[in-house]
């Protein structure tokens, strides 16, 4: 394992600015490799450290949303997609900021879904991009932090982690239809 690391540091040493934006640039191709966005972001911190690499990952990922913006707008059959994916998954409801926020920590949540989300909530692409950029805070920062320990956490625990974001979920549901009840009075 050791020769492994030393193997990749050297790769990184050698490709100088090359491997940060070959690192973006796996952000952006990753949807094509079927690569989850936490896997790229424990590589991220494997291979630059954490700051390094959760700045990596936050570019790389604010990029992949402003290509998404451009993919649902420029593509009918993509934007159909996801639409259909959206009734399927979440049918008859509409998410808070905060809530698509929360999904995106969630792992293995479909990223251009939320994206699509964020695009009916906002009006203009610089509303959806500032939104997008701070919903992708929080999943940098904590993918590439965390990603290496909550891969290697007991299936319990890490449970336990999706179950808690669940509820915090459920609990912003809640609040918001309780607030929109409130505001029709």
């Amino acid at each position: 394992m050791a020769e492994i690391e030393q193997a990749i540091e050297n790769f990184i040493g050698q490709a100088g600015i090359w491997a940060p934006l070959l690192f973006i640039l796996l952000h952006l191709i990753r949807p094509l490799l079927f690569l989850p966005v936490i896997a790229v972001c424990i590589a991220g911190g494997f291979l630059f450290g954490f700051f390094q690499g959760a700045l990596l990952s936050f570019i790389g990922l604010t990029l992949m949303s402003f290509v998404s913006y451009v993919l649902i707008n420029k593509f009918p059959r993509f934007r159909a997609k996801l639409a259909s994916l959206k009734d399927k998954l979440f049918p008859d409801r509409n998410l808070t900021v905060s809530q698509v926020m929360i999904l995106r920590v969630m792992p293995f949540v479909h990223f251009h879904l939320l994206s699509f989300y964020l695009m009916e909530m906002t009006n203009t692409r610089r509303e959806y991009m500032y939104y997008s950029a701070l919903g992708l805070i929080a999943p940098a920062l904590l993918y590439t932090a965390f990603g290496r320990a909550i891969s290697q956490f007991p299936w319990y625990t890490t449970v336990s982690m999706f179950l808690l974001l669940a509820a915090v979920f459920s609990f912003i549901d809640k609040w918001q239809s309780r607030k929109h009840k409130v505001d029709k009075l």
